[in-house]
């Protein structure tokens, strides 16, 4: 597995598919699980936003 890099199959930013291929796991599926947990209390779009600023993009990368 690769460092957690941003992917270039995005919607948004590529956090949730960035996250889903470090942890082997479909995009979609890791889309999914972001929008339903938006459904409960927490703060899960500011950790979204934090990963995006923090997460350094696959096309910076060599």
């Amino acid at each position: 597995m690769g460092g957690l890099v941003r992917s270039r199959d995005r919607v948004i930013a590529g956090v949730c598919a960035g996250l889903a291929r470090r942890f082997g796991m479909s995009p979609t599926t890791m889309r999914l699980i972001f929008v339903l947990s938006i459904l409960l209390p927490g703060p899960q779009v500011v950790i979204y936003l934090v990963l995006w600023l923090i997460m350094p993009d696959e096309r910076s990368r060599p």
